[in-house]
C-alpha cells in the first residue's frame, strides 16, 4: 500500500480530529516558532553543515557529542555527558509541570557519501577491524540541528509553558543499541522518568509534511548470524571434504519458505541475508561460512516465528550434509516502535491546527515502516510518546527524479540528500508545538 494511498485513507479521520483542536493557540504558536527559526537559522545551517562534514559511527561520537552540548550549556540547559557511552542529557527545569523528552540521534553509517555536497563527508575511521568513509547518510544530521532548534523555541517561548526538559542525544541507533545503553546506564533513575516523549525521522517525502502514525510505526528488527561448520579440503576433492558454502546456499534459499509458506500472507515480514562469507580461492573448500541476517516484522508472534524458523532452516541445512549442528546466534534487535494512541491524535490534531506543514494522521489499521528504531526502549520503559515522520525532499527536487524516471534517493543511500533547510524548519516546529501541547499550563 503506498503512502499517497494511506494519506487519502486518513482524510476523513484527520478532519474530525483537526475540528477539536483550537485553531488559534497553536497558529499563533507557529508564528512565533516561525519568527525563532529565521532569527536563529544562519547558525543552525552552519551546525548543521559541520554535523554533515564530521560524521562518527555509533558509540564514538565524542566530537559529535561535544558540540551539542556546548549548545545546550550555553542555552542554559544542565548538560551531563558520557550517559550510556557517548549519550548526553541536556534538563531545563521551567516551573512545576510535566517531563518531557525530546530525543536526537549521534550516530552516522559506515559508508561513502557520493552526493557531491561541497560540505560532503570524506571523514573515515575503523570499522570492524577495517577502514571506512563515514557519511550521515540517515539524517540524523537534520535531527541534531532540529534538536538544537526546538531548544532555542522553547527556551524564547518559555513564559507559554511549565516543566521540564529533557533533551538526550542518543549514541549508536543505527546499531540499535544506545537507547537501551541510555537506560542501563540510569537514564530515568538519575534524571526521572519522563511523562512524555518526541522523535522526528526525516524521510524522502516532499518537505513541508508531516506523518503522524496511530500505533504500530516501525519493525521489529533482528539480527542474527549463523556459522555453518564444515571439513575444509582441496577442490577437488569434494567427498573428502563437508562443503559449508553448500550448506549457505541452501540456507539462502530454504528460509524465505518461512516467509512464503509459514507466515500468514496478510503479516509482514522480511528476512534478508546481508552477508555471507566463505573461503579465499577457487580451489579450496572452507572449513566454515558465516551469515548475517536482517529479520523484520511488526507482530510479536511473527518475530518469534521469524527466530525459530531460522534456527530450524539451518539446522536442517546442516543435516543434509551430514555437518555439524550451526552456531545460529541473536546479535542485536529492537521491539517495534507504538505511538500513542491519544498522544498521537493531539498531536496531529495541534500540527493541523498550527499549519505551515502539511500533516497526515495514519490510523492504527494502517501499515508501520519497514524500517525499525529503538526508540521502541523508552516506549517499552514506559514513556507515551509520538514518533513523527518529516519530509525531506522539495517538491522540485522530487519533480525532477520523476521527470528523469529516476528513483528519489531514501535514507542510508549515498545520494541521501534531503532539502535540509525545509526539514530542519518543519522538525522544530513538530517538535516544539508537540512540547507546548502538553506543557501548556492549564
Amino acid at each position: 500500500m503506498t503512502k499517497t494511498l494511506l494519506r487519502a485513507m486518513a482524510v476523513c479521520s484527520m478532519g474530525a480530529i483537526a475540528a477539536s483542536a483550537s485553531a488559534s493557540g497553536p497558529a499563533e504558536s507557529r508564528v512565533q516558532i516561525d519568527a525563532q527559526i529565521e532569527r536563529n537559522y544562519t547558525a543552525i545551517d552552519a551546525l548543521y553543515r559541520d554535523l554533515h562534514s564530521h560524521p562518527e559511527l555509533g558509540m564514538q561520537e565524542t566530537r559529535t557529542a561535544a558540540v551539542l552540548a556546548q549548545k545546550m550549556k550555553a542555552l542554559g540547559f544542565a548538560v551531563t555527558e558520557k550517559v550510556g557511552g557517548t549519550g548526553l542529557v541536556a534538563v531545563y527545569r521551567n516551573g512545576v509541570g510535566p517531563t518531557v523528552m525530546v530525543r536526537t540521534e549521534l550516530d552516522g553509517l559506515p559508508m561513502e557519501e557520493k552526493t557531491g555536497l561541497p560540505y560532503a563527508s570524506r571523514a573515515q575511521t575503523m570499522f570492524d577491524g577495517k577502514s571506512t568513509f563515514v557519511a550521515q547518510s540517515c539524517g540524523h544530521d537534520v535531527h541534531m540541528a532540529a534538536w538544537v532548534g526546538t531548544a532555542q523555541a522553547l527556551l524564547a517561548m518559555k513564559a507559554q509553558w511549565k516543566g521540564t526538559l529533557m533533551f538526550i542525544a542518543q549514541p549508536a541507533e543505527e546499531q540499535l543499541k544506545g537507547a537501551k545503553a541510555m537506560l542501563d546506564a540510569g537514564l530515568f533513575t538519575k534524571f526521572g522518568k519522563p511523562d512524555y516523549g518526541f522523535a522526528a525521522h526525516v524521510g524522502s517525502d516532499e518537505a513541508g509534511t508531516v506523518l503522524v502514525k496511530d500505533g504500530v510505526t516501525s519493525s521489529n528488527s533482528d539480527s542474527v548470524q549463523i556459522i555453518f561448520k564444515g571439513r575444509g579440503g582441496h577442490g577437488s576433492m569434494p567427498s573428502a571434504t563437508i562443503d559449508p558454502i553448500v550448506m549457505g546456499a541452501h540456507f539462502v534459499t530454504d528460509v524465505q519458505s518461512i516467509i512464503s509458506r509459514q507466515k500468514d500472507a496478510n503479516a509482514f515480514g522480511v528476512v534478508t541475508v546481508g552477508s555471507f562469507q566463505s573461503g579465499t580461492v577457487g580451489n579450496i573448500i572452507p572449513d566454515q561460512a558465516v551469515l548475517k541476517l536482517s529479520l523484520r516484522s511488526f507482530d510479536k508472534s511473527v518475530r518469534q516465528m521469524l527466530l525459530d524458523g531460522v534456527k530450524r532452516t539451518a539446522e536442517a541445512s546442516a543435516a543434509m550434509s551430514m555437518a555439524p549442528v550451526p552456531e545460529v546466534k541473536w546479535l542485536y534487535g529492537t521491539a517495534a516502535v507504538m505511538n500513542d494512541h491519544s498522544l498521537a491524535e493531539r498531536s496531529a490534531a495541534t500540527l493541523k491546527a498550527a499549519g505551515g506543514d502539511r500533516v497526515t494522521f495514519l490510523p492504527a489499521s494502517a501499515p508501520g515502516w519497514s524500517a525499525s528504531e529503538d526508540w521502541s526502549a523508552f516506549v517499552d520503559a514506559g514513556v507515551p510518546s509520538v514518533y513523527f515522520t518529516i519530509g525531506g525532499y522539495d517538491a522540485a527536487t522530487l519533480a525532477g527524479y520523476k521527470t528523469r524516471g529516476e528513483a528519489v534517493p531514501s535514507n542510508h543511500s549515498p545520494f541521501f540528500a534531503p532539502d535540509h533547510d525545509k526539514a530542519i524548519g518543519t522538525g522544530i516546529r513538530t517538535l516544539t508545538l508537540a512540547v507546548l501541547m502538553v506543557t501548556e499550563p492549564k
